[in-house]
């Protein structure tokens, strides 16, 4: 084995990546950081001192690769798989990476701006920064729906990188901002999502984790976990 990841299952970054691997069956280690655990987080700061988690590591090259995008480009030229995450045509793979960049900045950072005010003390929160997050993914959503078409996935008629950033970016921000009578495409969309093996395959491990999420009781039914008996 000579890649490993360290992530938590509980992150939608790393769910971006691990949709990736488990699309094309690339085989990795992972190695879940408990950033409360001070050899664990220490493990992860030697490889990368901003201490922000996914990080690939591939001893086969000696590379230590941080961010989503690049860990999933940089999967895309070494380690190919069945499932060609960037189009080889350099116009297509810029309107790939448009929509990456599109869900990491619109929909996952307003949705972690939400979660993270709910984390924070009573008389620390804001509530102007939320509505301002909450507007932006109404105006994200817009957008998305308009970008569909009728079209398959984000990008196109195939699955592509752009998709393993939209899928959970969307999972949890659906959980805060729901989709709209007028997000017809986008919730066929968001269901193609969940329905494909590699994305379902995410979740499922993830689930032992969603009661540590603030807004679990908004997860779709099958996520939910289960309340504990009296």
């Amino acid at each position: 084995m000579s890649l490993f990841l360290y992530q938590h299952p509980l992150a939608s970054f790393c769910h971006k990546v691990l949709m990736a691997l488990y699309e094309n069956g690339t085989p990795f280690e992972s190695r879940i950081i408990d950033l409360g655990n001070e050899e664990s987080r220490a493990s992860l700061l030697r490889l990368w001192p901003i201490g922000k988690f996914p990080v690939l590591r591939d001893e086969a090259l000696d590379s230590t690769v941080p961010e989503t995008s690049i860990i999933i480009e940089y999967l895309d030229r070494h380690y190919p798989g069945p499932t060609p995450l960037l189009p080889p045509d350099p116009t297509d793979a810029l309107c790939v990476r448009l929509w990456d960049r599109f869900f990491d900045l619109y929909v996952q950072a307003p949705m972690q701006a939400i979660v993270a005010d709910k984390n924070r003390p009573e008389g620390a929160r804001d509530p102007a920064s939320v509505e301002q997050a909450q507007t932006l993914l109404h105006t994200a959503y817009g957008m998305i729906e308009q970008q569909l078409g009728e079209k398959t996935w984000i990008a196109g008629d195939t699955l592509t990188m752009a998709d393993c950033a939209a899928a959970p970016a969307l999972f949890y921000a659906e959980t805060l901002v729901p989709f709209g009578k007028q997000h017809v495409r986008l919730k066929h969309y968001y269901q193609r999502l969940l329905d494909r093996p590699s994305f379902a395959r995410v979740l499922k491990e993830a689930m032992p984790y969603f009661h540590f999420y603030p807004y679990h009781e908004n997860l779709p039914a099958q996520f939910r976990p289960e309340r504990p008996h009296a």
